[in-house]
């Protein structure tokens, strides 16, 4: 057992895949999901790995990540809600995939506050914290829901990310459209600069959009008025192309493997599109180093992972980081930087 014990607070790759992870896998996909976001609370892991190569050193939006890679977030709503009735999350083991439907279960932003505040009071955290930003189901206004938002969490939040591409709350995708997100953007950003906000925007994106409306976006968040600092791409798909799982017709938003492609495609895309003047956050899919360093080839300077963790735990974290090491030594790069875009071919 101490050895057991010592292995998972090491981190220990091949203990958790031959134990940690099958073992996890038997318990209900909401339950082990819940227990690794307390086993992370508690400190219960080691940080061993905090001494990232310099190679990983990246300084975007004046703000210096040790590493490029960090944990996709849950939104958060003005009002607490439950969200969606359970059962809401599916593993899709032939596809390395997950399906979820959570439908933005928040505590509410007073509760998400004073945690954050808490822990931006601790001594040892040096972390940087971004705050995913959604709007309650029931909400008729959604524009005050993400402009509470930014009022509540701006003196905790070190980047705020506007999610309106959740396909689990009914009509939020609606307002990636040309009209509705200019005039959303252009009221969050009114009000930032009423309260002298510095934190740096994020507009996280549904990987669905067709090409007229990706230029739509890129349109929109281009002008002085709605303009974004920064773009997450990508959300989970509600596409279920190639899938073998008996799981997969279950409906809500895939993530996983099968959405590595679409979500590199995406931000080549947007990259090209914004000309590489807005830095993205690459998301989908990434299980290895390879697949972060394919993301950040194609444009992105961080890169988040959520699927790979479920079916991976945290070993994954490290072992991304060391090959994405390697992959820019093998390149004859120094800085990651000077792989963001390389494959882009912006002309």
């Amino acid at each position: 057992m101490f050895y057991g014990g010592f292995c998972i607070y090491q981190g220990d790759e091949n203990f958790y895949n031959k134990f940690v992870m099958p073992l996890a896998r038997l318990a209900n996909p909401e339950v082990a999901h819940n227990a690794a976001v307390q086993v992370l609370k508690w400190g219960l892991l080691s940080t061993k790995d905090a001494d990232d190569p310099v190679s990983l050193n990246v300084d975007v939006w004046g703000m210096k990540f040790k590493n490029p890679v960090g944990m996709a977030a849950g939104s958060v709503t003005p009002k607490p809600q439950p969200g969606n009735l359970k059962p809401r999350l599916f593993r899709l083991l032939e596809d390395n995939a997950v399906v979820n439907r959570y439908g933005f279960n928040s505590e509410g932003h007073d509760i998400v506050w004073e945690r954050l505040q808490k822990l931006k009071k601790d001594q040892n955290f040096n972390g940087i914290v971004g705050v995913n930003l959604g709007k309650n189901k029931m909400s008729e206004d959604a524009a005050q829901d993400y402009i509470d938002g930014i009022r509540k969490f701006a003196d905790v939040a070190d980047y705020f990310v506007i999610n309106v591409s959740s396909p689990n709350t009914p009509g939020l995708r609606m307002l990636q459209n040309k009209r509705d997100l200019e005039d959303l953007l252009t009221k969050i950003n009114n009000v930032r600069q009423s309260i002298q906000s510095k934190q740096p925007l994020l507009l996280k994106l549904a990987p669905d959009l067709s090409d007229s409306e990706k230029q739509d976006i890129a349109d929109v968040i281009v002008k002085k008025k709605s303009k974004v600092d920064g773009l997450v791409l990508c959300n989970t798909t509600v596409t279920r192309n190639n899938l073998t799982s008996p799981l997969k017709e279950e409906p809500g938003g895939l993530s996983g493997a099968p959405l590595a492609d679409m979500s590199t495609a995406m931000i080549s895309d947007m990259y090209k599109r914004t000309h590489g003047t807005i830095p993205i956050i690459g998301v989908g899919g990434i299980f290895t180093g390879a697949d972060a360093y394919d993301k950040i080839k194609a444009g992105a300077s961080l890169v988040q992972v959520y699927t790979s963790f479920t079916y991976r735990g945290p070993p994954v974290v490290g072992k991304i980081k060391r090959e994405l090491d390697d992959m820019l030594k093998k390149d004859g790069l120094k800085s990651l930087k000077d792989a963001v875009g390389k494959d882009a071919n912006i002309r």
